[in-house]
């Protein structure tokens, strides 16, 4: 993991992307919006790894979509080195995307079952001809296969005759074709065994040292964030929860929700196991049509009280720990944000657990 640089190479400001919900065949009538990113907001450095958690349908992925434009923004801006980027088009788009590239979730509906490997890593020199010269293609792609661990001459094979986690390295070799600063992956092991993910990430890091790039990293497994990110961003139906580096969030929680998805990942140690117990969380995670009014964990959390419902909490250092400027001094969107009382609390063996 890299040390922070002072300037940020990308920042994300107020991100909004809403899907509009119609009723009616021939004269559609627009009744309501899906929320899906609502208000996000973050920073990455040069060679940094920012890792983004959450469940199934809070916004992870849309907000790795509206990074490289393969989802316009609703509202918001995105800055690349200072430049805005959000309403680009044309050539001046094509030319921010040769530096954002994106490694996608599923290595097996990715990549084009009717080209070869060679042409699925190449194909990004058609697009962006001046990255290299015509005649110097076919070595590019070799030296790019290599770098991922795969045999050149398997540039003439198709993606049917590949594993999951090969397949998910020439993903990984078209998204370094044209040497970006950042990579945005979505997921990009969770489809794989857990021993090729190790292989991955560790692939993944050791790209990262060699060519200086910036990750945007997005996974459910808490442990994989937390083994490849610098920093951690929580997300829940369309907004962040809690952000900070990887031992504020992992060791000194405050969000309710942050603390309830701690206490879910397995610890490979028997006793601690026996002795903490699950934060259940009441209910369904409600709908991104219709999303709590205030905070909206609330309807889920232990600790909501009246004001949850009224005030919509900001992501902001709780006031109980601004002075300390301890570990737990750091942004969570909760109006009653605190640290387990004791160690044993955060994996729900203290009030939480027995509240939730």
């Amino acid at each position: 993991m890299a040390e922070r640089a002072a300037e940020p190479i990308l920042e994300v400001r107020d991100l909004v992307k809403h899907y509009p919900l119609t009723r009616g065949v021939l004269f559609q009538k627009r009744t309501g919006a899906v929320r899906a990113v609502d208000g996000v907001s973050f920073e990455l450095a040069a060679g940094e790894t920012l890792g983004i958690v959450g469940e199934s349908g809070c916004g992870k992925s849309t907000v790795a979509r509206t990074l490289v434009h393969l989802e316009r923004p609703t509202a918001g801006r995105i800055r690349y080195r200072g430049e805005d980027i959000t309403r680009l088009s044309g050539r001046a788009l094509k030319a921010v995307r040769r530096n954002i590239q994106m490694v996608f979730q599923d290595p097996y509906t990715s990549l084009n079952p009717r080209m070869t490997v060679g042409d699925i890593v190449g194909e990004p020199y058609e697009i962006h001809p001046e990255a290299a010269p015509k005649g110097d293609r076919r070595r590019r792609v070799r030296e790019l296969l290599e770098v991922v661990g795969l045999d050149p001459d398997y540039a003439g094979r198709y993606p049917h005759q590949f594993s999951g986690g090969q397949r998910q390295r020439i993903g990984i070799a078209r998204g370094l074709a044209l040497r970006p600063e950042i990579i945005v992956a979505d997921e990009p092991v969770s489809a794989l065994d857990v021993s090729v993910q190790a292989q991955v990430v560790n692939l993944m890091e050791r790209l990262q040292a060699e060519f200086g790039l910036a990750y945007l990293f997005i996974a459910h497994d808490l442990s994989v964030v937390r083994h490849i990110s610098d920093r951690v961003a929580v997300m829940y139906l369309g907004r962040l929860a809690e952000t900070g580096t990887d031992t504020e969030i992992y060791e000194h929680p405050t969000h309710p929700y942050t603390r309830a998805l701690l206490s879910a990942v397995p610890r490979p140690d028997p006793a601690a196991g026996a002795r903490r117990a699950r934060i259940p969380l009441a209910g369904e995670v409600p709908s991104p049509a219709h999303p709590p009014s205030g905070c909206r964990f609330r309807t889920r959390c232990w600790k909501a009280r009246e004001r949850c419902a009224r005030e919509v909490p900001e992501l902001a250092v709780p006031e109980a720990y601004r002075a300390s400027g301890g570990p737990a001094a750091h942004p969570s969107a909760c109006h009653f944000a605190a640290e387990p009382d004791e160690p044993d609390e955060l994996y729900g063996t203290g009030e939480a657990g027995r509240g939730a």
